[in-house]
């Protein structure tokens, strides 16, 4: 397991799985996930909408990460509420824990609330001596080179799963290779999460898998 350096202000590793991986289990990954996802939208930000046999509309609206508010606290206030902080940080983590578990990297369901094997975190910021509070207007902007990288790097990154999910079915093994890539893929990610969405750095993402 990598851990990455201490200087960075967002970290991910996910533990290597050392022993078989449970192909039963693997086959039908997308079916198990699908209680574990309906459980992740209800907090992770959706609408839905729906027409009565009487032809009234109704909606409803949940979750979603913090991004307005803590946006516009740091530019007025120049704060980030630490409640604020926290629940962001919740939801990436359970986020990617169930990202880990679609991408067949452990065979543990995801849990809501126990870090199990992924370790991520995020630096809480001291706004005033570290964050510029006009940045937050620009980052989405600025950020849009690593937007290009990482639609290259999710396509191929699902193409590695999909060759992870035939070598588990005739091994019961995780190419490491494989594995390792998609875990920088989902740590490149975070880092430009935590720059341009969480808005907890103002350090620009370096352009790299590793840690």
């Amino acid at each position: 397991m990598s851990r990455e350096p201490a200087d960075q202000p967002s970290r991910l590793s996910i533990d290597y799985p050392e022993q078989s991986l449970n192909r039963l289990t693997t086959f039908f990954r997308l079916f198990a996930a699908l209680p574990i996802l309906v459980v992740l939208g209800t907090v992770s930000g959706g609408t839905w909408e729906w027409t009565s046999d009487n032809g009234k509309e109704a909606a409803a609206a949940a979750g979603g990460l913090l991004f307005f508010g803590p946006l516009l606290m740091i530019l007025f206030r120049q704060k980030y509420p630490r409640w604020w902080f926290d629940f962001n940080l919740q939801l990436t983590r359970f986020t990617t824990r169930v990202t880990s578990y679609l991408a067949l990297m452990s065979d543990r369901y995801p849990s809501t609330d126990e870090e199990q094997s992924v370790h991520l975190d995020l630096d809480y910021p001291d706004v005033k001596e570290d964050l510029n509070r006009w940045l937050p207007l620009v980052k989405w902007f600025l950020a849009i080179p690593h937007y290009i990288v990482l639609v290259l790097l999710v396509i191929a990154s699902v193409f590695a799963v999909i060759f992870a999910w035939f070598a588990i079915l005739f091994t019961g093994q995780y190419p490491r290779g494989l594995f390792d890539f998609v875990e920088g893929v989902m740590r490149w990610g975070l880092r430009v999460q935590a720059y341009s969405m969480l808005l907890v750095t103002d350090q620009y993402p370096p352009f790299r898998l590793a840690a």
